[in-house]
């Protein structure tokens, strides 16, 4: 029986996540994931309270992986600027993949408090991880630095999710270049 439940709440999330990369946040309502795992209604409620619970759930499932993903590109790099490369390129490497696409919808959508407080603590896991880099190069402020170049990942992100003029490898390469140079070209 449990693992039939664990199998349930998968497809659940599994839904849960292509509703979110189809249609962002609003696409995501107990009655669409109901109709995608073929469950009554009153089953999802069985599972998650509310759609905040589904959201926290991804976050809890997919986050630790796809900064375990950035986590290892950066480990093969050779140096902290390479490290750094990493960071910015692994992120925009999984723009593709539905995790990311459902933890980016996430990020836009109005969530309660309790949802974008595990947000910001999965992002600041992510952030973390390039904060030594940084001081490796001399920055004075290197927390600081880390959330001012996740902003800048996370920019070139929704260029790449819009479907911009760019090319994503030359979105990719402009991220790269303003991590590693700034604005000075």
């Amino acid at each position: 029986m449990a693992e039939h439940r664990t199998m349930q709440r998968d497809a659940l999330l599994d839904a849960a996540r292509s509703l979110l990369s189809e249609g962002g946040t609003e696409a995501l309502t107990f009655p669409a994931l109901a109709r995608r795992t073929g469950l009554a209604r009153s089953s999802v409620y069985e599972y998650f309270r509310s759609r905040a619970a589904v959201v926290e759930e991804l976050c809890a499932v997919d986050f630790p992986v796809w900064a375990a993903e950035v986590e290892a590109a950066m480990a093969e790099a050779d140096g902290a600027e390479q490290r750094i490369e990493a960071y910015v390129r692994s992120q925009l490497a999984l723009v593709g993949d539905r995790r990311h696409r459902a933890v980016v919808a996430i990020s836009a959508g109005e969530l309660d408090a309790g949802a974008r407080e595990k947000i910001r603590a999965a992002h600041g896991g992510l952030i973390s991880m390039v904060v030594d880099a940084l001081a490796e190069l001399g920055h004075q402020e290197p927390r600081l630095t880390a959330m001012l170049l996740q902003g800048v990942v996370d920019a070139a992100v929704r260029r790449i999710e819009l479907g911009a003029a760019e090319e994503p490898e030359r979105i990719t390469r402009a991220a790269v270049a303003m991590a590693l140079r700034g604005v000075s070209g």
